[in-house]
This record gives structure tokens, C-alpha cells and sequence, in this order.
């Protein structure tokens, strides 16, 4: 379920709540199928089976609709590297990497509207480019890839137990904006991504990351 900040109004009840994450659902269906350009908001709720109206109770327009796909998204994403690191019970961080580029990997592969939407910057393809002023999707303050790292941060601190040191916030938005532009390459590259290059931003990822989380 998307965060109440991103909305108008708050679904407080289960029909609301339903409605909210259809319009979502066809939003996502509806960014492959004609791109962020040409997706409407009249499309969207006629997609749904909800009036414009009730559209507009919870999203002021397209690009709040599509900021709460993001967050829905990055949510999604966290939630799933929380259940992978449990169930793989890693002796060392270097295994998260390839777990987190191997899911991101996955969601751009299968999950609907995600190569053109993952977590806030607008993509004209999977392997972009992005749309001008789609960097600050999640919040006004602050870039995509900056809220991305400090997720990911804190979830390596809280799970794998990494003691956080000086300079440990710098080095994982360093490797979110490494990964992010040689994954972009891969999936310019093929449309399911190059392996070799995703092979590749894993061993950049851990050889980056090792002199911080040693």
C-alpha cells in the first residue's frame, strides 16, 4: 500500500483502499503500454472502474499518481531484500549486492510500468533516457537515487549488522548512481538486460563498496 503522504486523501476504508491500488495497478499497465506522455488520468480511472472524481479525491494529477507508483515500488523492492536476506542468512554484505541488483534485475524484467517507472525518474525505455525534472519524484529536497541509497543504507546497517562509519552515507549513494547508470546500459544494451553487464555492476558494486563495510 502506498504511504498517505503521497495522496490527497487518505483511504481510510477497505473500498477506498482497493480503489487506490487499481488505479496504481492500471497506471503501471498503462506506462507500457503508451508511456508517461501519453497516460492520462481519465484513462487511468476509466481503466479502474472509478469515477474521474474519485480520481481527483486522491491524487492531484498524473504526476502524483505516478510519484505514489515510485514509492509503492521502492517499498515493494525493500520489503522483498528484507525476505531475501533473511531466508539467505549471508555470511557477508557482498552477497546482498548481487541479491539487490539480481531483484532489481527481476522487477524490470516482470513487474508492470516498472521500466518505465522504478523508483521516481521517468524513463523514455527501460534503459532511458529520463524525462527532465523526474529526479526528484520522491521529494522535492532530494534526488531519487539519494532516498534509494539511504534505504538501502539503513538496510544493511539493521539486517546484516554493518557498523555505519564516516563517509558510509556518501559511499552507498556512490554505488546506487554507479549501479543505476551501468544497469541502464545493460538494459540499452538488451531488452531483458545484458548479463555481462549486469555481471559487471555487481563486481563494481562490491569492489566499490569493500573499502567501506570491510
Amino acid at each position: 500500500m502506498t504511504t498517505g503522504g503521497t495522496l490527497r486523501r487518505r483511504p481510510a476504508q477497505r473500498r477506498s483502499q482497493e480503489r487506490v491500488e487499481r488505479m496504481l495497478d492500471e497506471c503501471a499497465g498503462l506506462l507500457d503500454e503508451v508511456g508517461y506522455e501519453a497516460l492520462t488520468t481519465k484513462e487511468v480511472a476509466r481503466r479502474a472502474g472509478v469515477p474521474i472524481g474519485t480520481f481527483y479525491q486522491f491524487f492531484t494529477d498524473k504526476q502524483s499518481l505516478v510519484r505514489a507508483l515510485a514509492l509503492r515500488n521502492l517499498e515493494a523492492y525493500l520489503d522483498r531484500m528484507a525476505t531475501l536476506l533473511a531466508d539467505a542468512r549471508l555470511s557477508d554484505w557482498a552477497g546482498a549486492v548481487d541479491l539487490g541488483i539480481d531483484e532489481f534485475v527481476r522487477m524490470k524484467r516482470t513487474m508492470p510500468g516498472f521500466g518505465v517507472v522504478d523508483f521516481g525518474e521517468v524513463l523514455a525505455a527501460p534503459g532511458g533516457p529520463a524525462l527532465p525534472g523526474t529526479q526528484r519524484m520522491l521529494d522535492e529536497a532530494l534526488e531519487n537515487n539519494v532516498i534509494v541509497a539511504d534505504r538501502l543504507r539503513s538496510m544493511t546497517v539493521e539486517v546484516l549488522g554493518v557498523v555505519p562509519g564516516d563517509g558510509l552515507s556518501r559511499a552507498f549513494v556512490v554505488a546506487v548512481e554507479a549501479a543505476d547508470a551501468v544497469l541502464k546500459l545493460a538494459f540499452r544494451a538488451h531488452p531483458d538486460g545484458d548479463p555481462d553487464l549486469i555481471a559487471e555492476c555487481k563486481r563494481l558494486v562490491r569492489r566499490y563498496l569493500s573499502d567501506h563495510l570491510r
